[in-house]
């Protein structure tokens, strides 16, 4: 259920969360959600964050919106 993936979402947001700037943590999250995630689990997460992804912490909403974005020299 989305309701799931987004508790799991945004878990990986709080631990990246003591990284020592915004954006390695979004970076960290991102990663995170490539390397560990199935590509159905990404892709109903990120789903939900277009549509609506208002119980998603800003990090992770940040992480979503890098993933949707080729990323240069990936």
């Amino acid at each position: 259920m989305i309701e799931d993936l987004v508790q799991m979402a945004n878990q990986i947001g709080d631990f990246f969360d003591s990284y020592p700037s915004q954006e390695e943590a979004v970076a960290g999250i991102a990663d995170h959600l490539k390397r560990f995630w199935t590509p159905s689990m990404r892709e109903k997460l990120l789903a939900y964050a277009e549509e609506d992804g208002r119980e998603l912490s800003q990090p992770v909403r940040s992480a979503l919106a890098r993933l949707q974005k080729p990323v240069a020299g990936a």
